[in-house]
């Protein structure tokens, strides 16, 4: 496949952003980036990346996306216009947590929290940053053809298998060929990013033999990974990615629950339903206040955060009573915030304790990890993603480990985006991969009354069979080579002129799981074969390969009668 160009979404949390770059220019310049340049209805913000936000017209059609988004809604609301439109926000992370991922599955919007399929919310969000980034290129670049770009997706190391097909299913429905699409990993970008840096923001991080975690802190997920560089300068991963819902937005969550502890939940509740735009600046500039708050403050250092006249006038009219001095009479936070006009002074302490319960989970599960006899020799830890922008994360970090060097990357929030395009010039940047799973597929084998319970006996053409074996293909654990498949297993259909296989794959935490009913055991997906015809009294036989070394997987299977390839499919949806 030729290609002209690499161009990445990086679709997060809270923002989301394109770039490109050309392949001859990435041979001699590979931070030669292309990038867009947004902007707030209010000019005030200016970033590469566009809050993650789409909004949908009464009927279910698309309108906005970004900024342009939560400005129409909160228009909207000013006029108690918006209840029939369909606004969502922060929807990632319904592919983390919540309810089973399927193709069917729905998602709820902030407003009226009205319901409508997440793959049209995807997909239409994914269109419309596809369609702004071809726009964008023709207009500079008008010889180039869409069948010139190979198109790359980020999604976190931490999602399933499910997550990852959802999200490339989504981006072909928003007109991105399927063929033309490949998955990266945010943590694995960010980290070929930083290769890439002048040694003086890098060090010796990336002389082969080095060890380095990579912590990348986005606004919903953090995600963690370690990694060895080897003699070729490719990387290995050492610890397979793992992380959790610690992101920034918990530090805006924490916001949250502060200012209703103030204004009381009424106040907050109409003014989150009334006052829109007040809202929508309100934690802008907070996002701003969120980067610059700094670990070290002199006592009577107050940090200051605007807040609307709107909020205060709603606790005037629902309290009876003026905010100023209900704030001032609080034997709670009379020493600890001061009103004044439209300002809100946080004494340091009550600033600090927003971010306590994001630091301390991030620092408890990099403690956990370090713990590991592996991760002895690991000496850096980088830190990447927009959250890494935060002087408060970046000192729990360095405070916590400063046996460690802690680098802190130059435009962190950039990371993932711009490694994720390097990542489209250079697939085998990672070498090999850990799985973080063991995967198998369900089968029978002869029964053995002394070694198979009584109840999983079951006759299989006459023949006492025990149901239910976790047939292991990889252990957790277990370093997949990129470009190599896992050892093949050989399966038996039960039928002689069968010509479709079904299998279902399973996943475990266990090493050594026994059944895909133990409780520990989970249902992943099916794989379905199709099998060439010959002759019924020739016994079948397939060799059933999976490979784990990529960032989705991929199964090959060879009719070992015919010797013919078969053709193959995986489905982690339902």
């Amino acid at each position: 496949m030729n290609n002209i160009l690499v161009a990445a979404i990086d679709f997060g949390t809270t923002y989301s952003g394109y770039a490109y770059s050309f392949v001859h220019e990435f041979q001699n310049d590979p931070l030669k980036i292309y990038m867009n340049q947004w902007s707030s209805g209010s000019g005030r913000l200016q970033t590469e990346k566009t809050s993650t936000c789409v909004l949908f017209n009464p009927k279910g059609e698309f309108h906005s996306f970004g900024f342009e988004a939560e400005e129409k809604y909160s228009e909207l609301a000013l006029e108690s216009k918006h209840e029939p439109w369909y606004y969502f926000r922060r929807f990632k992370m319904d592919l983390y947590h919540g309810q089973a991922i399927s193709k069917s599955m729905e998602i709820e919007e902030e407003g009226t929290k009205k319901k409508m399929d997440a793959l049209k919310v995807f997909s239409a969000s994914i269109k419309y940053l596809r369609d702004h980034m071809v726009s964008s290129c023709k207009s500079k670049f008008p010889e180039i053809e869409e069948d010139d770009i190979l198109w790359i997706l980020t999604v976190p190391a931490i999602w399933t298998d499910a997550a990852k097909q959802f999200m490339r299913m989504a981006a072909e429905q928003a007109g991105i060929s399927t063929e033309r699409l490949k998955i990266a990993l945010e943590p694995e970008a960010a980290s070929i990013y930083c290769k890439y840096l002048p040694m003086g923001n890098r060090g010796n991080t990336f002389e082969p033999g080095s060890k380095y975690m990579v912590i990348d802190a986005g606004g919903g997920t953090i995600d963690i990974t370690v990694h060895e560089v080897q003699t070729n300068n490719s990387l290995k991963e050492l610890y397979s990615a793992n992380g959790g819902p610690w992101g920034g937005t918990k530090v805006d969550d924490a916001l949250q629950c502060l200012l209703t502890d103030i204004f009381g939940e009424d106040v907050m509740q109409e003014f989150s339903k009334s006052q829109k735009m007040d809202q929508l600046d309100l934690f802008r500039d907070f996002e701003i206040k969120k980067k610059t708050v700094k670990p070290e403050f002199k006592k009577d250092e107050f940090i200051t955060l605007r807040v609307p006249h709107s909020l205060s006038s709603l606790y005037s009219v629902l309290k009876g009573r003026d905010i100023s001095l209900s704030v001032q009479s609080n034997e709670k936070y009379k020493a600890k915030l001061k009103w004044f006009g439209e300002k809100l002074r946080m004494e340091p302490g009550i600033t600090k304790e927003l971010f306590d319960e994001s630091c301390n989970q991030i620092v408890k599960h990099v403690q956990s990890i370090l713990c590991e006899n592996a991760m002895r020799d690991v000496g850096t830890i980088l830190l990447v993603g927009g959250y890494a922008e935060s002087l408060m994360l970046q000192k729990a970090i360095k405070t916590n480990f400063n046996q460690l060097k802690v680098i802190s990357t130059p435009e962190a929030g950039l990371s993932v985006l711009k490694g994720s395009v390097i990542f489209g010039h250079e697939p085998d940047a990672i070498s090999s991969r850990v799985s973080k799973y063991t995967y198998g597929i369900r089968t029978n084998v002869d029964f053995n009354p002394s070694e198979h319970p009584e109840e999983k006996k079951t006759l299989v053409n006459g023949i006492e069979k025990c149901k239910d074996i976790f047939n292991i293909h990889v252990r957790v654990g277990e370093t997949m080579h990129v470009g190599e498949p896992t050892t093949s297993q050989t399966y038996f259909p039960q039928i002689p002129d069968q010509k479709t296989i079904g299998f279902t794959i399973f996943t475990s935490p266990c090493k050594n799981p026994k059944f895909t009913t133990d409780p520990r055991s989970r249902f992943l997906g099916y794989l379905r074969l199709h099998m060439p015809e010959t002759s019924k009294n020739i016994k079948k036989e397939v060799d059933v390969q999976m490979t784990f070394s990529g960032t989705e997987i991929e199964v090959s299977a060879i009719d070992k009668i015919t010797k013919k390839a078969v053709k193959t499919s995986v489905d982690f949806l339902h």
